[in-house]
Parts: C-alpha cells; structure tokens; sequence
C-alpha cells in the first residue's frame, strides 16, 4: 500500500452516502476513480473535482490501490464483484476490497473467501451517521475482517471516521450492524403503533412521549420517532424500504445461524406492508402515518 495522498480509491456506489465520501477523499487530497450505476449525479460531481470514471468494475480494481463498495444490497454488491469485468476479476495480491453497506453476512464471508483466493482482503465495514456527517469524515465505521489489512487502510477510514472500530473477524461489522439495525428499526416501528394507540384513545402525542421519556424507554429513536409525531419533523433519513431490508436481511442472518428470532417478526411484517402500499420512500418516523391508517380491526 501506498501512503496517504498517494494512495488510489477505487469507489463503486455514489448515492447520497457514496457521494459524500467521495467527496471527503477529495478533500483530502485521494485520486479516486469511481463507477456508479442509474444515477450519475454523484458521478458527475465527483468527476468534476477531479475524479476518472471506470468502465467497469475490474477496471476499478485494476486501477486502484484499495477499492471500496458502497450499495444497497448483497445482491448489487456480488454483481460488482463477480463475473468477467467484476472487481474479483481484477484484484491483485494485497490489495483490500471494502463493503460500506449492510450486506448479509453470508454473502460477506463467501466474497472474502474468493478474494483471499487471489491474494486480496476483503473487509466488512458498515456506516453508522448520515451522508452530513460522510461529508466531514464523521462517520462511525464499523470495521471487521484481517486486522493487517485494516492497519493497512486505516489512514483513509481515519479520514472518513471520526469513530473507527476493528470488530474482530470477517463479518462480525454486518453482523453487528444488522443487529443494532434490527434493534433500532423495531424500537421505531413500536413507537410509532404506540401514537397511533394514543390518538385511538384521545390521549395527546406529546403527553405520552413526556410520561415514556420521564423513564428507562427513553432513546434517541423515540425522539426521531417523536419529533415526526409531535412536529412533523423528520430527523433520520432512513427510508422505510431500507429499513425493511435490514430487518429481512436480520432475520435471514439469524437462520443462517440456526437460530428463529422471535422478536424480529413485528417489525419485518409492518415495514414490509407500508412498503407495499407505496410508502417505502417515505422516512421510518412516518410509520406513525401508517400505523394510524392501519391498526383499525374495522
């Protein structure tokens, strides 16, 4: 690896997060070299600071010293990595590969394994924070896999993390991620049925939040949650259709581990049923709206 400044990014998925940590790398002075998909806006803006675009993702590989993922999905991400012009194609020995999104673990450890097959690292390293504070390099990067390769690229995650943890072996950072996503996204779900629940009883929303808030239920998704209720404020930018696969994608790594998550099922089954009726787009703190639409036994 090559030293900071000098150091080559190859960066793969510049939506609202992949944007703004392309355009920290920048600012920090990374030759990066990009591939994006529908949308070229991020694209675009990082081309004009100075950026070069791939054809494909071997060439991203090709050209880079460490790549980096940042996409929705398992699925978008294996589409990057295999197949002839795929990342797997044209990564070289000692190079590190890193994946920014919530991915199954599963899919995680078996890309590691294909890559550790030619000599390259693969690092799981899901985000935490909005692209706000990617723009700053303040995220909270949640960093797992072989701990000489994180060593390796720790310069560059220092300049996109405020916070930045090693979480022990490959696949631990999805794992954990899709823990606290579950964990977070049930919490919301939950208080957002608890609105709708008072509005039934002509009980006032701010009423109920000070008597919850007054105790141990107090949390910063209540608020977010509360916030939207209350004042029609939305303050996390997470739409219900990620939280939706998140939850999915949680309940698949508890079977892929033998397990049946009882607690998980709630919230998969309402966010999936606001997302098929068209709400997907809109933030999880607007399942309030849903719920109050759809509690009705009428």
């Amino acid at each position: 690896m090559k030293g900071r400044r000098e150091m080559k990014v190859g960066y793969i998925g510049l939506g609202l997060m992949g944007r703004a940590m392309v355009d920290c790398l920048q600012k920090a002075d990374y030759d990066v070299i990009v591939l994006g998909n529908r949308d070229r806006t991020g694209v675009e803006e990082a081309l004009a600071r100075g950026a070069t675009e791939a054809a494909h993702a071997r060439e991203v590989a090709e050209q880079s010293d460490v790549v980096m993922f940042c996409m929705g999905t398992s699925d978008h991400v294996e589409s990057r990595v295999y197949g002839d012009d795929g990342v797997l194609a044209g990564v070289k020995p000692d190079q590190v590969v890193i994946d920014f999104g919530t991915s199954l673990p599963a899919s995680t450890i078996k890309i590691g394994a294909d890559m550790e097959a030619k000599g390259a690292a693969y690092l799981d390293a899901p985000l935490g924070r909005t692209p706000a504070h990617a723009v700053d390099g303040l995220l909270n990067i949640m960093c797992a896999g072989d701990k000489a390769a994180f060593d390796r690229v720790k310069p560059v995650l220092d300049v996109l993390g405020e916070n930045v943890f090693h979480l022990g072996k490959l696949g631990n950072g999805h794992t954990i991620k899709l823990i606290n996503n579950y964990f977070g996204m049930t919490t919301a779900c939950a208080m957002a049925e608890a609105f709708a629940t008072a509005d039934a009883a002509g009980i006032d929303r701010q009423t109920l939040f000070e008597v919850m808030a007054a105790g141990p239920l107090r949390s910063g998704m209540m608020e977010f949650v509360r916030n939207y209720a209350v004042d029609g404020d939305v303050n996390l930018a997470f739409s219900i259709a990620n939280a939706s696969k998140d939850v999915g994608y949680y309940r698949q790594m508890t079977q892929d581990l033998g397990l049946h998550s009882r607690m998980s099922g709630c919230a998969d089954d309402a966010l999936k049923a606001a997302k098929n009726d068209g709400d997907g787009d809109k933030m999880v703190s607007e399942m309030v709206d849903w719920m109050s639409k759809n509690l009705s036994t009428s």
